[in-house]
């Protein structure tokens, strides 16, 4: 697919968190994740009618995505890759286009460039990602229950491996950090303690979206209201709960000289300055 521009200036939740621009890859996402905000987001998202008919079944990857960024890269650029879909998706794989705009921005850094992805694929890039000056990977933990992520995201890593991964990029030097978000049913303690002792960072999340909570904008697919209907999960719907939820997790952090912060404010330490 071709496109006219590949950085977006960026606006809403992820301009509070302080990027300046964020990088989409592609479109549409073959993980598929039944919560997945960005189908609910149609054409506002930049997306077709059989992306949100059809999300998760096929990709579209924007083919000019390196020609694009060789022109649009600028040194004051705070980019965010990406907030409609992850680039590290199975798609990726057969695609390898991550190692072309990675090649690009170590040739020509921005200020900061953070990757949030939660596919183990990326540690195929270790060494195109410690030549990135400026580089944050952001790697997503939804839950540490094995049996809650095969409901919700069941074409995504095990817990196991995503902290395995966040381990092998953090031995390579990579400055890594685990966004918990969004919270699906877990056990926050031991969520918090595995995220910790992984990445030795603060922690980063956010609950569900609901609509008690975000009136307006992308929200929580119904694909995933069902599963938490199904088998009895409405308290991670509940905004008390999930502010409870978010406090258990805090306090563990706290406990390790840490802290666990949520919404842009979250978002903001990943675009921080060193």
């Amino acid at each position: 697919m071709a496109t006219r521009t590949i950085l977006s200036p960026t606006s809403g939740f992820i301009r509070e968190a302080g990027f300046t621009h964020s990088l989409t890859p592609a479109r549409n996402c073959t993980f598929g994740c039944s919560y997945c905000y960005v189908p609910t987001m149609r054409l506002q998202g930049g997306l077709q009618p059989a992306d949100w008919q059809r999300w998760g079944q096929f990709t579209t990857f924007k083919s000019d995505a390196p020609a694009l960024l060789a022109k649009q890269l600028r040194p004051g650029q705070i980019i965010y890759c990406s907030p409609l879909v992850d680039p590290y998706q199975p798609a990726e794989a057969a695609e390898r286009l991550m190692p072309q705009l990675l090649a690009l921005l170590a040739s020509r850094p921005p200020r900061r460039f953070v990757l949030q992805t939660r596919g183990t694929l990326i540690r195929r890039d270790i060494e195109l990602l410690q030549r990135v000056p400026g580089l944050r990977v952001s790697f997503s933990l939804t839950t540490n229950r094995e049996d809650v992520r095969r409901l919700f995201e069941p074409h995504c890593a095990t817990f196991e491996q995503r902290l395995e991964t966040i381990q092998a990029l953090r031995e390579a030097g990579i400055d890594v950090w685990a966004t918990l978000a969004p919270l699906l049913p877990c056990d926050p303690e031991l969520l918090a303690e595995a995220a910790l002792a992984a990445t030795g960072r603060d922690l980063v999340g956010d609950p569900l979206h609901v609509r008690a909570v975000k009136p307006r904008g992308a929200t929580t697919r119904d694909a995933a209201l069902r599963i938490i209907d199904h088998h009895g999960f409405q308290a991670y719907l509940d905004p008390a709960d999930q502010a409870a939820l978010v406090e258990r997790i805090a306090r563990t952090a706290a406990a390790h000289g840490r802290q666990f912060l949520t919404g842009p404010a979250g978002f903001a330490l990943l675009s921080a300055a060193d």
